[in-house]
């Protein structure tokens, strides 16, 4: 990865990434918040970030608002501090109008949600990877649950890659929550873990579709899946050429149960 500067955005082809994005007590976690910075600082500087979020499904697929975005506050009895965290990222008007003419060309219905703004899927990384908060931003919902039409939105999206935009998934590889806080890293999320590492550095865009059938210990590390759809709509926005993959963030989280691989695909 090629460092880049801080203040002069990239017009050329960006990475797609998915990055695993914590509670909002990952704004206490030094090493997580580095790691998350690290990354921004060593890939080129995005014009402006489309976001999809584990947080946000909606049919038809929405796009979200597109002046100076406002925070949702979608978690519940946390300390006080974390509803007062700000993150007032400029909207993407461009992006947004792009993004419409990207869906009506495959005759794929698009809504709007001015008022919707950044849930803590999206602002949370975003907090540690681009702290001013100088980075136009806009989400689209996920329209559902269902495998191939989540990779079909991304291939739909993958052209915004060569006019700067950073195609950013965020969700979770490993999401039980009934796990969480308990001592020792579980057999079941090393396991799926590593099947989901080898299946992304093959690019087998089969297995990753199918992973409720060919991933060890799929139940018990995803019992629900929407954090890991939005692996999908990357994958799909990685375009015709099969990508090269790396995952700048590796490791367990809450004791173990969620891993925090992340992945670039260039």
């Amino acid at each position: 990865m090629t460092m880049q500067s801080e203040t002069n955005p990239s017009n050329g082809q960006m990475p797609v990434i998915f990055a695993a994005h914590g509670a909002p007590i990952l704004l206490d976690d030094a090493v997580w918040m580095a790691e998350l910075a690290a990354w921004a600082k060593a890939m080129p500087r995005p014009k402006s970030i489309l976001m999809v979020s584990a947080h946000w499904e909606e049919r038809p697929k929405t796009l979200g608002a597109t002046r100076t975005v406002p925070l949702i506050y979608d978690f519940y009895d946390f300390p006080d501090r974390y509803y007062q965290t700000q993150y007032p990222a400029p909207g993407a008007p461009e992006l947004a109008a792009r993004v419409r003419d990207l869906l009506r060309q495959k005759n794929l219905e698009v809504a709007d949600a001015p008022e919707r703004g950044l849930d803590h899927g999206a602002y949370v990384p975003l907090v540690a990877m681009y702290p001013a908060a100088d980075v136009p931003v806009l989400q689209i919902s996920m329209p559902g649950l269902d495998a191939h039409e989540l990779f079909r939105l991304g291939q739909t999206l993958a052209s915004v890659r060569s006019q700067g935009v950073l195609v950013f998934g965020s969700g979770f590889i490993t999401h039980n929550m009934r796990y969480a806080f308990r001592p020792g890293i579980p057999q079941w999320a090393k396991e799926f873990d590593a099947w989901a590492a080898d299946a992304l550095l093959r690019f087998d865009v089969d297995a990753l579709l199918d992973f409720q059938a060919r991933a060890p210990a799929a139940k018990m590390a995803l019992p629900t899946w929407e954090h890991y759809a939005p692996l999908l709509v990357a994958a799909g926005a990685v375009g015709d050429k099969r990508p090269t993959t790396s995952f700048p963030i590796t490791g367990f989280w809450l004791e173990g149960a969620f891993t925090k691989r992340s992945v670039q695909f260039d």
